[in-house]
Parts: C-alpha cells; sequence; structure tokens
C-alpha cells in the first residue's frame, strides 16, 4: 500500500473537493449571489489544480500499470480537467445546472472507481 499512498490520499482529496464543490453551488444558486473571486473562487480553485496536476499522472501511471476494468488514461485525464472547471463552475448562479451536474457525476463516477481498485490491490 505504501507506493499507493499518495494516489489513494489525492483521490480521497478530490472527492472532497467535487463534495465541496455541490455545496458551493447549492449555496449560490439559492442566494443567486457570485462568491468573491479573491476570497472564495481563487484560494479553491488554485488548490483543486495543486492536487489534480499531483493526482493525474500519478492515477495514469497506476491505471496503465495495473490495467483495471472500466478505467482508462484519458478518463483521468477527463477527470482532472472536468474537476478544475466544477472548482470553478461552483461558484457562480449561472452555470447551467444540468451540465454541472453531469461534470460531478463524471468525476464522481471515476474518482470511486479508481478508489475502489486501489482498496482491491492492498
Amino acid at each position: 500500500m505504501k507506493s499507493k499512498e499518495p494516489l489513494y490520499h489525492y483521490t480521497l482529496a478530490l472527492i472532497q473537493y467535487n463534495q465541496d464543490a455541490i455545496s458551493k453551488n447549492k449555496v449560490v444558486r439559492e442566494t443567486k449571489e457570485k462568491a468573491d473571486f479573491y476570497k472564495e473562487v481563487h484560494p479553491f480553485v488554485t488548490e483543486v489544480r495543486e492536487v489534480c496536476r499531483k493526482w493525474e499522472p500519478m492515477a495514469i501511471t497506476w491505471v496503465e500499470k495495473y490495467q483495471p476494468k472500466h478505467l482508462h488514461p484519458i478518463q483521468l485525464k477527463n477527470t482532472a480537467e472536468n474537476m478544475q472547471l466544477i472548482a470553478v463552475q461552483s461558484f457562480f448562479p449561472e452555470t447551467s445546472l444540468k451540465r454541472f451536474q453531469n461534470y460531478v457525476r463524471s468525476v464522481d463516477y471515476v474518482l470511486k472507481r479508481l478508489l475502489e481498485e486501489l482498496h482491491k490491490e492492498k
């Protein structure tokens, strides 16, 4: 498990960021107010981007090595990109709810599949 710990940790962090984004989006939809860019948006997006930057190459390397079913490198690349989109879009009430929810579900599926596969490899 030692070699997988950073990947496991970052995957859990991204799952949490995805949940945080859902909560943030719900609040801005209810209040109809955009968040403060420098106090809220920029720090959150920067944090998510940094974790994605570390997670993506680790996840791709792991998937290429172990070749789990239903997980492919392109999905991981798209997940990292979508997670960063979600992080930004979550703060704006005019974001398309359907598109936002589709991104959230897609990211959630890939991250949880990866987590399941990491558990199997213990």
